[in-house]
């Protein structure tokens, strides 16, 4: 897959979900947080269904590897059932716009535990773009105030969860984005879900559901699917970047949905933002590194160095996902911490 693509696809990702926070805070009128925690998720599994059955893609969690399916396993827990509770609980105490500046944390936490646990290298000009955003995310925070001690500490605790998730879904191979996704949504909705009604019956009207299932599907459903095809591809951290950019969309959505006002910090870190991102896309390293033969499925096509087995028909440049075997290879090129490409460096 070419360089651009990929971030064209996280940047889709980021107008999505931070569509969601505004919309939520909307939602939260007739909800309970952990009721439209389900909801939204659920929603998420609705949207990815289709791609699923068109694709014939549907491979149970029992025919994965015991280590895939532990990622799994922990992108549900901390990405689909703590993350969205301890968000929407934030949002009950603060305005969507404030939430959504609250959210650039989420790269701060994606970061630092890629370079700690998850072999996620960043050179010194990728670390420099890492500063760039953390410094974007203050100057956004500038004029608006702390939203409060309890939204904050919220919002914090969900955008750690989520940086786990984004480690562990980026390199869960043996299922597509879409399949991870709807396992994703549709075990953490269902327990959300029924939590939810268990404490407290919901009274809603139906087409409130609807909308929260519409909005699922969007923010969460295809954003999620965009999101982990673009990690695979250029690693969680720089992924994660081009997502951060989720709350300057919630920011713009908060202005046209809910009339709260664009300030001039927010135009500023706005620039700042697209410099630091340009700095973090510099950062790729070459080094001699070894391939063990593997087997295993995820979207690629032939144009690089690494999938090189046979098709029959003619579209093996295109856009495709399958199980392949990768032989043992040993060589040198310039890379981004992929699927392919999580090793130690010196």
């Amino acid at each position: 897959m070419n360089k651009q693509l990929p971030i064209l696809l996280a940047l889709i990702s980021a107008a999505l979900f931070g569509s969601a926070t505004p919309a939520s805070k909307v939602l939260l009128e007739s909800f309970s947080p952990i009721q439209l925690a389900g909801l939204l998720y659920l929603g998420a599994a609705i949207g990815v269904a289709p791609l699923l059955v068109k694709k014939r893609e549907i491979r149970l969690p029992s025919q994965l590897s015991s280590k895939n399916r532990l990622y799994l396993l922990g992108a549900i827990i901390f990405g689909g059932i703590l993350a969205p509770i301890f968000l929407l609980l934030g949002l009950q105490f603060a305005t969507a716009a404030s939430v959504s500046l609250w959210l650039n944390l989420e790269l701060v936490a994606t970061a630092i535990l890629g370079y700690c646990f998850f072999q996620d290298h960043l050179g010194r000009i990728g670390w420099i773009g890492v500063d760039g955003c953390i410094i974007a995310a203050i100057l956004l925070s500038v004029g608006e105030g702390v939203a409060g001690v309890e939204a904050g500490l919220l919002v914090t605790i969900a955008c750690i969860c989520w940086g786990l998730d984004n480690h562990l879904t980026a390199l869960i191979d043996g299922i597509s984005p879409a399949q991870s996704t709807f396992y994703k949504g549709i075990v953490a909705g269902s327990v959300n879900l029924f939590l939810g009604i268990l404490i407290q019956p919901s009274t809603t009207s139906a087409s409130n559901i609807f909308i929260a299932l519409g909005i699922g599907m969007l923010a969460y459903g295809i954003s999620i699917v965009l999101y982990i095809t673009s990690a695979q591809s250029l690693g969680a951290t720089r992924s994660q970047m081009l997502f951060s950019s989720a709350p300057l969309f919630g920011i713009l959505f908060s202005a046209l949905i809910l009339g709260e006002e664009i300030v001039l910090f927010q135009h500023i870190a706005l620039v700042l933002k697209i410099g630091s991102l340009f700095a973090l896309f510099q950062d790729q390293h070459s080094h001699e590194h070894e391939h063990l033969a593997t087997n295993h499925q995820h979207l690629h096509n032939h144009n690089d160095k690494h999938h090189t087995h046979n098709h029959s028909e003619s579209s093996a440049s295109l856009l495709h996902s399958h199980w392949h075997e990768h032989e043992a290879i040993f060589h040198n090129h310039f890379h981004l911490p992929d699927i392919h490409h999580r090793h130690q460096h010196s």
